[in-house]
């Protein structure tokens, strides 16, 4: 089994959005290991604010089929395939990392957004803070303790999700 995370992203009905993809991800994945949400203003684009957080979860299914799963989750949302990387969305799923594997393809392995954004950070640092990023050779928690925290405008909020009943 690999350990992976996945970000969630959400400035479109995001209170819905947020709950439809950590429902389908409960039910496609099993438990999930759920961070509080952010909610933070977009970057890179003029837009909405966002719905940020991060899951972790363990699966037995390789990279290629937790990318198309993701993909599946996000059309489920609504999500247009064909829409630009910083633009408004319904639901945004990223792989940030599967085990320790270092990759371009299918999909750039650890997530650069990583190392360059609070949003992915702060709650990839509060559910994985003893997790060593592949490539920076520090923990998750050392990685947000050195990040310029004051660089991106983000704020915890009130989140309640529950896991719905897995059917079998």
């Amino acid at each position: 089994m690999a350990q992976i995370y996945i970000s969630i992203g959400s400035n479109i009905d995001r209170e819905r959005h947020v709950r439809l993809g950590l429902d389908e991800l409960h039910r496609r994945f099993g438990p999930l290991t759920v961070s509080r949400v952010f909610e933070s203003e977009a970057v890179g684009f003029d837009g909405d604010d966002f719905y940020n957080l991060v899951v972790g979860v363990e699966t037995g299914r390789n990279v290629e089929e937790v990318v198309a799963e993701l993909k599946a989750i996000e059309a489920h949302a609504g999500r247009d395939p064909r829409s630009k990387g910083f633009s408004s969305r319904t639901l945004d799923l990223d792989l940030l990392s599967y085990d320790d594997l270092i990759c371009e393809a299918p999909v750039d392995l650890p997530r650069p957004e990583i190392l360059k954004n609070a949003f992915v950070l702060w709650p990839l640092s509060d559910i994985a803070p003893d997790h060593i990023h592949p490539l920076a050779g520090q923990t998750y928690r050392e990685l947000w303790r050195g990040f310029d925290q004051n660089s991106q405008a983000l704020e915890p909020i009130v989140f309640d999700w529950q896991a719905p009943e897995r059917s079998s």
